[in-house]
């Protein structure tokens, strides 16, 4: 929310509270609190009728430095919260009253912010010597506009050459310089500056990050309100967020994940190929059958079939009951589906209509959110009479949960968690929490719901979802995709940069709709976005009114999507490990140049290609006639489709066939290739080859490929023009293929060998 006209003067109405005077510094066991006057204070007399602005610095964990802002101290948290995870730190804390210092420091790691005792307000957060940002003379305000109502509002400096990333799944431009945005969870699609999943942390370029812990509408204007600083504000008398150390981009990343949450392990099935029915295309069994049959004659591998929400009776969603007009033997179905190797999804969403069965029950149990004078809360949007369940009640969890149980007891095996983001604010939840607080954490009490149904009763590392609505600690529950797009390269464009923005948020797995969702694609945009959809971290045909089977295009769309599957499937022992690190350390499957590029200038504002992991480039290509520019970053990369070489940094402007897309390896890439290209869920390890680009003299690295006997690993060395593998744990026979050079076949038993370069 912008406050001033200009840089001088309020807005009509206005007024402001601002630090001016440092009165006393207060040093607890783990804690720096600043109070500081709204004027000089000179003489006693002018303490009288001053308001105090108390800020307090804490650590929830290394390299984490927590700011709360506050006026009046005396209003009721009523909630929800972000579930942190803190670990406790080294927090070292000094004081004026201890070493005579003018400022006043809290550490915590390689994190320091330093709050100026004497002289204008000033705190400066400070890492391996360098101040990364600050909150200056002018930053931090206590508003009142002039309807009265109460803001607090935080001014944190922006350097020369500074960009900015993150803040959700967001559709324009990756950087968000520049850029005013309100995180509140909206449907509006992937064409308006409104988002699913909305996420109140940015990410600089320059090596830290900023989460603000509020999970309201949070209002930023990244060097809009004053064009040097990225500001930040919240409605009430309080405010905090955090500073996130890096040096990289990555390291802030692994810092940020691991106090909101890591995303967890999903199942390796999950990364095939899903179709789906679509949205309001007719089906029942019988044109199920016809595409899964389709698909087999085609040669085109499919892992998981997706039912859209026709699968129910209309006007009776969610009821969890299957049309048994259009599905009369449901159990038999899905069986028989299972009984070809696929999994099945079903859509589900959060709402009630007032026509199913279960609005009735849930009313008489309260499981339902509920109007202020104890009436059960409704509208006509989306739903004819729609109600919405109330997640902050244990027994209404259960209660859901229940529900789909009996639905993974018929053999489904996962959910597509549609909406969650048109949630009232005038309402009265089960367990008291503020309305404003819980539009967006709704999302997130929903798709935890259903996650931990599938957690417990698949087991860790089996649970997945489809799900489009999120905020902060939301990547706990993947998978999330991008929403409501058209069917144009325009918007396969702007569906990218709303999962680069997304995956600078803080989520390791994204996924969007192959051809996009509103209207039908013509045949070229189909086919262009095919690698783009099969060289992400998960994959879906999925439309609006029409279907997505490659054939309904044309044969040359089934060849590409058979190329670009099967290609991806014999990327698994590579993507597997990458979904290990999303797991483990919170870096996303699909990265941003920026970062894997932090100190390439060229690499901060591309938002039209992506790294696949650390080691595969993908530029997608968003035109008919295959012209695409791509920028290489320093070094010699290998086109992995046919071997050609290019040297950047440069851009390279390139045409490629529909059947292609610029697909680079980065150079000193040891690239694990799988030995089938079938299914997604097989032992990854066995059979592998690895396939060495670039490796320069000293080389070493180690690859973890995982097995269904564990986890194999391959170290491998090159000195001078002699390349040494030593493989532990491998269950079988592998290969090692240097570029360029000839393939060496390893057999099973054999822990070690050698070839030159």
């Amino acid at each position: 929310m912008k406050f001033t006209d200009g840089y001088w003067q309020l807005l009509p109405g206005v007024t402001e509270l601002r630090p001016r005077h440092v009165d006393d510094v207060v040093a607890g066991e783990d804690t720096l609190t600043v109070y500081a006057s709204t004027a000089p204070i000179v003489t006693r007399g002018d303490t009288l009728n001053r308001p105090l602005v108390t800020v307090t610095l804490h650590s929830p964990m290394d390299g984490v430095v927590g700011v709360t802002i506050e006026h009046f101290q005396g209003g009721l948290d009523r909630g929800p919260r972000f579930a942190l995870h803190r670990s406790v730190g080294d927090v070292k804390i000094t004081t004026p009253q201890l070493n005579g210092a003018p400022v006043a420091t809290l550490r915590s790691g390689p994190l320091e912010a330093r709050v100026a005792t004497e002289g204008d307000w000033s705190v400066e957060f400070v890492a391996d010597g360098r101040v990364l940002t600050s909150s200056v003379a002018r930053s931090v305000g206590v508003m009142t506009d002039a309807a009265g109502r109460h803001f607090v509002r935080e001014q944190l400096t922006l350097g020369v050459g500074e960009h900015v990333y993150g803040l959700g799944e967001r559709f324009g431009a990756l950087v968000k310089n520049g850029q005013t945005v309100d995180i509140w969870n909206a449907d509006g699609g992937t064409a308006s500056d409104q988002a699913y999943k909305n996420v109140p942390f940015y990410l600089s370029d320059t090596g830290y990050g900023v989460f603000v812990d509020q999970p309201e509408r949070v209002s930023f204007e990244i060097g809009t309100e004053v064009v040097s600083r990225a500001q930040f504000s919240v409605e009430g008398q309080s405010l905090t967020y955090y500073v996130v150390a890096g040096p990289t981009p990555k390291d802030v990343l692994r810092r940020y994940t691991a106090l909101t949450g890591r995303p967890a392990r999903v199942p390796d099935w999950s990364y095939g190929l899903w179709l789906s029915t679509s949205f309001t295309t007719s089906y029942d069994e019988a044109t199920v059958t016809h595409f899964v049959d389709g698909m087999a004659e085609r040669d085109l591998p499919l892992s998981v079939f997706h039912f859209d929400c026709f699968w129910m009776r209309q006007f009776h969603w969610s009821d969890f009951v299957w049309d048994p007009a259009t599905f009369p033997d449901p159990e038999g179905m899905l069986r028989r589906l299972k009984e070809r190797g696929l999994r099945v999804c079903v859509w589900i969403n959060p709402y009630i209509a007032q026509r199913s069965a279960l609005f009735a029950e849930g009313k008489e149990l309260g499981h339902l959110v509920r109007n202020a004078d104890g009436s059960v809360w409704q509208w006509n949007l989306w739903q004819a009479g729609m109600a919405l369940v109330d997640f902050t009640s244990p027994d209404a969890v259960a209660w859901y949960q229940g529900k789909l149980r009996t639905l993974l007891d018929q053999g489904v095996d996962c959910f597509k968690t549609d909406f969650g983001e048109r949630i009232p604010t005038d309402v009265v939840w089960h367990d008291g929490s503020d309305p404003q607080r819980m539009h967006n954490y709704y999302a997130h009490l929903y798709n935890r719901c259903v996650f931990e149904l599938l957690e417990a009763e698949r087991g860790p590392g089996e649970a997945v979802l489809f799900a489009r609505s999120a905020t902060a600690g939301g990547q706990q529950y993947p998978v999330h995709w991008g929403g409501d797009c058209e069917s144009t390269f325009v918007s396969m464009a702007e569906s990218l940069r709303g999962g680069l923005s997304l995956a600078l948020s803080g989520f390791g797995f994204w996924s969007h709709d192959i051809g996009g969702f509103e209207g039908v694609p013509d045949a070229a945009v189909f086919k262009r976005w095919v690698p783009f959809g099969l060289l992400s971290s998960h994959s879906r045909l999925h439309g609006s009114d029409s279907y997505r089977v490659p054939w309904a295009f044309d044969e040359e769309a089934v060849e590409v999507t058979r190329r670009f599957t099967r290609l991806k499937l014999s990327l698994m022992p590579y993507l597997a490990q990458a979904g290990r690190v999303a797991h483990e350390e919170g870096l996303p499957v699909m990265r941003p140049m920026v970062l894997e590029f932090p100190h390439d200038r060229g690499a901060a504002t591309v938002d039209t290609q992506y790294m696949l992991g650390e080691s595969l480039l993908v530029a997608p290509v968003f035109s008919a006639d295959g012209d695409v520019d791509v920028y290489v970053p320093e070094g010699t990369w290998t086109s992995l489709l046919t071997g050609e070489q290019v040297t950047g940094p440069r851009w390279v402007h390139e045409r490629h066939g529909v059947d292609s897309v610029p697909l680079y390896v980065r150079p000193g890439t040891v690239l694990p290739v799988g030995a089938h290209d079938d299914r997604p869920d097989r032992d990854h390890a066995d059979g592998v080859t690895l396939r060495l680009f670039g490796l320069a003299d000293g080389h070493v690295s180690t690859l973890r490929v995982p097995s269904g006997q564990g986890e194999a690993t391959f170290e491998v060395r090159r000195v001078g023009a002699t390349v040494r593998v030593r493989a532990v744990g491998a269950p079988g026979a592998w290969a090692v293929h240097p570029w360029g050079g000839d393939r060496v076949d390893v057999a099973a038993g054999t822990a070690e060998v050698e070839l030159r370069a």
